[in-house]
């Protein structure tokens, strides 16, 4: 069994539009987020439709009332595409929206099971986690559940985590804290190409993960080909976390 644990009501992530920031730091000085969409209201896409769809899962137009046709479309529609690909896959039913994961540890006296605790955030609260626990899945079965009030308790055979650095193009500026490291860039998008461009002139290794090698520009491709630093991986499948 699969256990997705996400802060928001909804999916989309950075899609999820959010047009009340009146609750949000305008410095972002505190340690979760209101907020977690850097979307505007007026924001399109920069990418036409038929590369922004998963290939087993086309963003193909869909005719009706609030539906946006074009090939260029504004960001409800791509939000509207990540839900119904949640519930055409079955994702949607794995997901605990408003919740928030407090704690992972190794159980005591099994270092084979993983304690999990979660908190149940009030549906009028929308956070992002800037801690080391973010966006967390979880894998195999659930042996046991303790309710204490609105904490969770539970016990899982496997968690998928990540407590090295890991950021969104979203807070990406500039190249330099990438000095002398491997990174991986998770997706091939535009703005993925541009920052990985940027990295190789500082990182030790960059390496863009991509579900598909048909997606790239012939000419990002053949800098890819010549660049002894950059290198093309296909899809992230999970991750490995060496044990302490």
């Amino acid at each position: 069994m699969v256990v997705l644990f996400e802060q928001k009501h909804d999916v989309g992530g950075q899609w999820l539009f959010d047009p009340d920031v009146e609750k949000e730091d305008p410095l972002g000085a505190t340690k979760f987020m209101e907020v977690h969409s850097s979307i505007y209201n007026s924001l399109r896409l920069l990418s036409p439709r038929e590369i922004m769809g998963y290939t087993d899962f086309p963003f193909l137009v869909k005719e009706g009332l609030g539906r946006d046709t074009r090939r260029f479309p504004g960001h409800r529609e791509l939000w509207l595409y990540l839900k119904e690909f949640s519930v055409h896959f079955g994702v949607r039913e794995l997901i605990r929206f408003n919740t928030r994961v407090e704690y992972v540890g190794m159980l005591e006296g099994n270092d084979l099971k993983w304690v999990v605790r979660s908190g149940k955030l009030d549906d009028d609260i929308i956070s992002s986690g800037n801690g080391d626990v973010n966006d967390v899945d979880y894998d195999l079965s659930i042996d046991r559940v303790e309710r204490n009030g609105e904490v969770v308790e539970e016990v899982f055979d496997a968690v998928v985590t990540w407590k090295r650095k890991q950021m969104h193009s979203h807070v990406y500026r500039v190249p330099q804290p990438f000095q002398n490291q491997v990174v991986v860039m998770v997706g091939n998008s535009l703005s993925a190409q541009d920052i990985s461009m940027e990295l190789a002139g500082v990182a030790k290794e960059v390496h863009i993960s991509s579900r598909s090698q048909k997606n790239f520009m012939e000419g990002f491709s053949k800098v890819i080909s010549k660049h002894e630093k950059l290198h093309l991986r296909p899809q992230v499948l999970f991750f490995f976390v060496p044990r302490s």
